[in-house]
Order: structure tokens, then C-alpha cells, then sequence
């Protein structure tokens, strides 16, 4: 018994905001600089109205033009913008793509490692038999949590959706997980204010860090160098652990592919790691940083563009807010 990555898609909002639009706003910066430093050129960013689940279900509707619907047993969203507290957002997709009542539907609120704990928990749903074919939906608009003005953040998070149909294999096609967690490293990635710790406040006051970035704490905040010191110490033995838990080494595996968070880091993760250049992957230059949904947008990419083909193994990695990583290789 094992399981397997059927088929996958994605969506992105149809608003666009490019590096030459963020100098019109900021002009101290330079739109050649910031796709030299972040890899970005443009990311796209959901309308005021639209939603994560929103994105999810046009990425589902996509995907379900080629896959019976009937045979969804189970759905799980990961996002953290969902559209209200409760219900889950899982639920309101189970409507909206009118898939059977008899399904079971959960949201899991995870960041940039999102897609592999999805993968993790489609998995051993499949190998418990409780489901058959698990629609896995990764949907953000963390643009909606960034203030305005926060120019560092503007020009990193764009807003997307992926959906991927995780389904029974009669060969293990998705190996075993390696898998982390962090809690102290909560403050230096989080929205401060907005749940039931600390209310929204309307009165909170904008202040400036050193680069000139307005921070509020009704909005995202990030801890660059502390997110940058976390990766290059977790990534590394990630990679190590997953490839050693699978009896892999870097020699069997056909491409890496990381969460795209940006051009720097995944350069030097690359180096540090000494994956070979032409095994690794990097496609954020037209999306951005997508968070949960990096990982399921690049795998698509490279597979229409004929760089990962049929019965490669790829390692995939995610790591991020929380603090949390994970990692797994699988075989297409």
C-alpha cells in the first residue's frame, strides 16, 4: 500500500504588482535590485474581495476538470488568511465544488512547510485507509496581511493557490517524512493582533524599523536575519535527515526543489547543502512567494517544462513560520 501525487494546478489572482510599480511607491529602491537580492520580478496580489478559499476553489475547479470528482473522499485546506475563524474553510470548499457529503474536510493552519505536512497527513490517511484520493488545497493571500507600506514585505509574499490530488498507489511513491518544529521562534514570523490572544485594534500606531518598513501589529512582521539564521541552521541537516531516513543520498536524487522564499536564501541553502546546480529548481521570479503553495507551483512548472519527468525522485523541502520544516522525496 502506498501513495501517490496524481495530478496538480494552480491559480493566481489576475492582479499583478511588479517591481517597477513598488519604485513608483518607493522610490529609494530600484526594481533591478530588488529581483537581483529576492529573485522576484512581479507577484500577483488578490482583489480586495477575493479570498483564500476563493483562490482554492478556482485551483480545485481546474484540476477537477480532469479527475472525477466523485472520487474526492477527502479534502484538506492548508492557509493561514482563512475566510472566517470558523467554519472551516475546508468545509465551505466542500460546498462551493459540490463534492459528496460523505467526504471528511479539515483546514491546518501552516505557512511555508504547509504543502509537506499536507502530504504528510494525505498520506497517512491513504496508507490508515480512510481515503482513497485526498484533494489537497494550499490557498494564501498573505498580502492582506501586510501593511501598505511595508516595502520589505510587499516585494517578497505574493498571493496564489495549488491544488494537488494525493491518491492510492499500489508502489510507495511519496517516501517518508522528516518533519520539525520550533515554537520559540514564533515572534520573528507572526500577525500580532487579530485573533483571540490580542484583538484587532484600529488605534495600534505604525512605527518604522531601521530600513524605513512600517510595522503595525495588526499586520504581518518579519524577522528577516532571524528567519535567514533559522533556515541555514535547519535546512541543511533537513535535507541530510530525510535523504538518510529514505537510504538516499544526493547522487539518487534527481532534483531538489525548496520553498521558493527567496533568490539569497535558496542560493546559499543550495551551496551549503552542495546540491548540483543543475538539480535544483527555482521559480519564484513571476509569483513571488506564494507560502504553502511554492512548493506544488514550482513541481507543476517543472513538469511542464519537461525538467522533472516520469520516474524521477525528487526531494522536497519546506520551512518557515511557526518555527516550522519538513521534508520528504517523492517519485513521479
Amino acid at each position: 500500500m502506498g501513495a501517490k501525487i496524481s495530478c496538480i494546478e494552480y491559480y493566481l489572482p489576475e492582479q499583478i504588482l511588479d517591481n517597477n510599480q513598488l519604485t513608483d511607491e518607493f522610490p529609494e529602491w530600484d526594481a533591478a535590485k530588488i529581483n537581483d537580492k529576492v529573485g522576484i520580478k512581479r507577484r500577483h496580489v488578490a482583489a480586495a474581495d477575493e479570498t483564500a478559499s476563493d483562490l482554492g476553489y478556482k485551483a480545485a475547479t481546474k484540476i477537477l476538470e480532469g479527475f472525477d470528482k466523485t472520487a474526492i473522499d477527502f479534502i484538506i485546506l492548508c492557509t493561514q488568511s482563512p475566510d472566517y475563524f470558523l467554519p472551516a474553510s475546508a468545509c465551505v470548499l466542500q460546498d462551493k465544488l459540490k463534492l459528496r457529503n460523505n467526504i471528511g474536510a479539515l483546514d491546518i493552519n501552516q505557512g511555508c512547510s504547509g504543502f509537506i505536512y499536507g502530504l504528510a497527513i494525505s498520506k497517512g490517511l491513504i496508507n490508515s485507509n480512510i481515503s482513497k484520493n485526498v484533494l489537497l488545497v494550499t490557498a494564501e493571500t498573505y498580502s492582506k496581511h501586510i501593511h501598505p507600506k511595508d516595502k520589505s514585505n510587499r516585494s517578497i509574499f505574493g498571493d496564489g493557490a495549488a491544488a494537488t490530488i494525493v491518491s492510492f498507489s499500489e508502489t510507495e511513491q511519496i517516501h517518508e517524512f522528516e518533519l520539525g518544529t520550533d515554537g520559540s521562534g514564533m515572534d520573528n514570523l507572526i500577525v500580532k493582533r487579530g485573533g483571540f490572544r490580542n484583538r484587532h485594534d484600529p488605534f495600534e500606531k505604525d512605527r518604522y524599523d531601521e530600513s524605513g518598513n512600517v510595522l503595525n501589529d495588526n499586520n504581518l512582521f518579519m524577522n528577516g536575519p532571524n528567519i535567514f539564521s533559522f533556515t541555514i541552521e535547519k535546512v541543511p541537516p533537513l535535507v541530510d535527515s530525510v535523504l538518510k531516513k529514505n537510504g538516499f543520498d544526493l547522487n539518487s536524487i534527481d532534483y531538489v526543489i525548496y520553498h521558493q522564499a527567496n533568490k539569497y536564501m535558496l542560493d546559499y541553502l543550495r551551496k551549503k547543502s552542495k546540491i548540483p546546480y543543475e538539480k535544483y529548481y527555482q521559480n519564484m521570479e513571476e509569483t513571488g512567494n506564494t507560502v504553502s503553495s511554492t512548493l506544488p507551483i514550482a513541481l507543476k512548472e517543472s513538469l511542464k517544462k519537461n525538467i522533472i519527468k516520469p520516474g524521477d525522485k525528487v526531494l522536497l523541502a519546506g520551512f518557515g513560520v511557526g518555527y516550522s520544516w519538513g521534508a520528504t522525496i517523492i517519485e513521479i
